[in-house]
């Protein structure tokens, strides 16, 4: 008889820390082929087989070398048990084939990798951002399948189709083989599709959005990552610019070291522009998670000018122009609804002339904030009970925000929305619940972090001051708090 047992210990390990992430090893054993490595040597038919096996076989095993022993053997642990615990908060039963094609390139960790989420209907503006941007992808790709499984299907089912389109796009562009990492997310679809010919990308887990957030973040293979929607073009080149800077302020960051507070000890009173050593700053705190980079979105103003990406400025003189301008063309993103994209503050981001380059503070947070960032791998996870449209995304926000990561926009760059239909029947029903969700969420991640700075005996340190400031806005959460915790927040 076997027991496992779990311990507490009061040592600080670093260097068992530090080496987690490289000692989990992705054996495919379960398999006839192994779908992470050399994909595209591999045909259509080998990888609907393989997703067919594993409706019926055990998943690959994985194995951990890594124990305290002095045992030289590897544990296994099987793939299936790994993920089912990864992502166990999911609503609808979600299975996760991560690197179902895997990117040939070699990746540096401190790049930056766009993570995204897919359904069928986006494969062309997919395509577009993977040769826009050059760079590392981890995308998400939802597959609807029958409760059955793979191996029930016709070999003509919209299922399959799906697969086929997929894998005829991967091979479309020797940007794919070379940048991209494709993980599959399969659920089954509601019973009133199964008899359809054509299944929606509206059915039953079709729109586990932070699931499929989560999967493309986890199995992303660089240290810092970019959350972004497929349908926003990259416009500038914020990547060589962050590498660039983290490559120049290498010396000054290890000579400012990870215990600074330069920044944090002035909030509230942040200058709005920040000096050289505030910006060394910045970037040492994306290094240790509690910085985040907003690039600001843009739409235009007539849905029809902003189908065709090619079209789009390439730089902030442009930009400006086409904003300024006495025939306005271009706005910021959704400014009619001024909760999710105004922290940002455009009026400073118009201000700051092209090629200055600078970075400023978000000083004006709100829990509605959505912007698109640039973060460290390790932030806090998104929460997956959100499904479908509304405050999914504000949720991921949210809990960062919480957690300690501040906002700083990147005066030069801009991400411009490609216009597309929305389905407005199903986003108002959607957001109806998620506006339900995301108040109990707010109240329970209050409680959650507050509890933790208090536990850690940072609650009355810099460390807790967004929480603090932000929790205090709940219903509910100053009373609950100050009973919990014997704390004025």
């Amino acid at each position: 008889m076997l027991v496992s047992v779990t311990y507490t210990t009061h040592f600080l390990l670093s260097a068992v820390d530090s080496g987690w992430t490289s000692l989990l090893t992705w054996a495919h054993s379960g398999h006839k082929l192994s779908l992470g490595y050399a994909s595209h040597v591999y045909s259509f038919d080998e990888r609907l087989l393989a997703i067919s096996a594993s409706d019926s076989i055990p998943g690959s095993i994985l194995t951990w070398p890594f124990t305290l022993s002095r045992s030289a053997r590897s544990i296994p642990i099987s793939q299936a048990t790994l993920l089912s615990k990864a992502f166990s908060e999911t609503l609808h039963p979600t299975k996760v084939i991560p690197y179902f094609y895997r990117a040939s390139s070699k990746v540096d960790q401190d790049d930056i990798t766009i993570t995204t989420l897919v359904t069928r209907n986006r494969f062309k503006v997919l395509k577009q951002l993977v040769e826009r941007y050059q760079g590392p992808i981890s995308v998400t790709i939802h597959i609807p399948f029958p409760v059955e499984g793979f191996g029930s299907l016709a070999k003509d089912h919209p299922s399959v189709n799906t697969l086929r389109e997929l894998d005829e796009l991967y091979h479309s562009s020797l940007y794919f083989s070379t940048y991209v990492d494709v993980h599959l997310a399969y659920s089954p679809y509601s019973r009133s599709l199964r008899d359809q010919t054509i299944l929606s990308d509206d059915s039953e887990g079709g729109r586990q959005f932070n699931v499929w957030r989560n999967v493309a973040r986890l199995f992303a293979r660089t240290d810092f990552v970019m959350m972004l929607d497929v349908d926003f073009a990259v416009c500038t080149d914020w990547r060589a610019d962050i590498r660039g800077s983290l490559r120049q302020l290498g010396g000054q960051l290890e000579n400012l070291g990870s215990a600074t507070d330069v920044l944090l000890e002035k909030r509230p009173n942040w200058p709005d522009t920040l000096n050289a050593t505030a910006k060394v700053e910045v970037f040492q705190r994306l290094r240790d998670g509690s910085a985040a980079l907003v690039i600001p979105v843009f739409e235009y103003v007539n849905q029809d000018d902003g189908v065709d990406q090619h079209t789009f400025p390439q730089d902030k003189e442009t930009l400006l122009q086409l904003i300024l301008g006495p025939d306005p063309k271009i706005d910021s993103f959704h400014s009619s609804w001024a909760a999710g994209h105004n922290s940002t503050n455009y009026p400073r981001y118009y201000s700051i002339p092209p090629g200055r380059k600078e970075i400023y503070p978000i000083m004006q947070y709100q829990s509605a904030y959505e912007p698109y960032v640039i973060m460290a791998r390790r932030v806090p996870w998104c929460d997956e009970r959100f499904t479908g449209y509304g405050a999914n995304k504000a949720a991921c926000l949210f809990e960062m925000y919480l957690s300690g990561v501040s906002f700083f926009v990147m005066s030069e760059h801009f991400l411009i929305h490609q216009s597309h239909k929305y389905e407005e029947q199903a986003r108002r029903e959607e957001r109806k619940y998620n506006r339900k969700l995301y108040t109990d969420f707010k109240e329970e991640a209050c409680l959650r972090y507050l509890h933790r700075f208090n536990v850690s005996g940072t609650l009355n340190t810099s460390a807790a001051i967004n929480a603090k400031e932000e929790c205090n806005k709940v219903k509910n959460v100053h009373k609950i708090a100050s009973e919990l915790f014997d704390a004025d927040l």
